[in-house]
């Protein structure tokens, strides 16, 4: 009779276990936090003792995630012989994401293939001239003495024509820059030639002098 009893007291005085968990969400960041909880418990024994044990536990955590990233597009030129370059950029924010693409025509490409085409069939004056239309080409014909066709001129016709219409020259205005730094550095050497020439007039000024003073005159008898 006894043993049911003491289940029974021990049964109405247990108390019962509360848990509390909060959790929220924001774009990009996944913060949960879990607390409160409170666990007590008390045992009477038959004696009329009696132990109590009471255990708190809080757990917050914080936990942020990278936004997802942007695929930039990819560009492809389906042929060898197309002078195309495919470029590409693509951004991405916890918000929104922007990516695109699109496609450029290398020049110079263009410019070598046509030049060697007109090679090809010949016409080597022609693929001269085309290539001429790049200005490092252009300079470099320039310095070995062989200036690039010009209305059908070549040689020293086309140095004249060249000189005559300069602003058609395709480095123009690294030409003009370059011919303003010649000019300045012949102002310079003319200047520094007039004051090497006034130096030796001046010296040779006072050479004469000291002759002049080394003449002894004699009063005619």
């Amino acid at each position: 009779m006894k043993t049911p009893l003491i289940i029974l007291i021990l049964l109405l005085l247990t108390t019962s276990v509360f848990a509390g968990s909060t959790q929220s969400n924001v774009s990009g960041s996944n913060t949960a936090i879990e607390g409160g909880y409170t666990s007590e418990s008390t045992t009477t024994y038959e004696s009329g003792s009696e132990s109590s044990s009471t255990t708190t536990n809080t757990t917050n955590s914080d936990i942020k995630s990278a936004p997802p990233s942007a695929a930039a597009p990819s560009y492809n030129s389906m042929t060898q012989d197309v002078c195309a370059v495919g470029i590409s950029a693509g951004i991405q924010t916890f918000g929104i994401g922007i990516s695109g693409g699109k496609h450029v025509i290398d020049k110079n490409c263009e410019r070598l293939k046509l030049a060697r085409i007109l090679n090809d069939f010949g016409m080597k004056v022609a693929a001269v001239a085309l290539l001429c239309q790049d200005e490092r080409v252009f300079e470099s014909m320039i310095q070995a003495g062989t200036p690039c066709p010009i209305d059908g001129k070549i040689g020293k016709e086309a140095k004249i024509l060249w000189s005559k219409y300069d602003h058609e020259r395709p480095d123009y205005k690294v030409y003009v820059k370059r011919m303003e730094d010649r000019k300045k550095a012949d102002e310079l050497e003319q200047i520094e030639m007039t004051k090497e020439f006034e130096r030796i007039e001046a010296e040779k000024i006072k050479e004469e002098a000291k002759k002049m003073k080394k003449i002894e005159w004699k009063d005619p008898k």
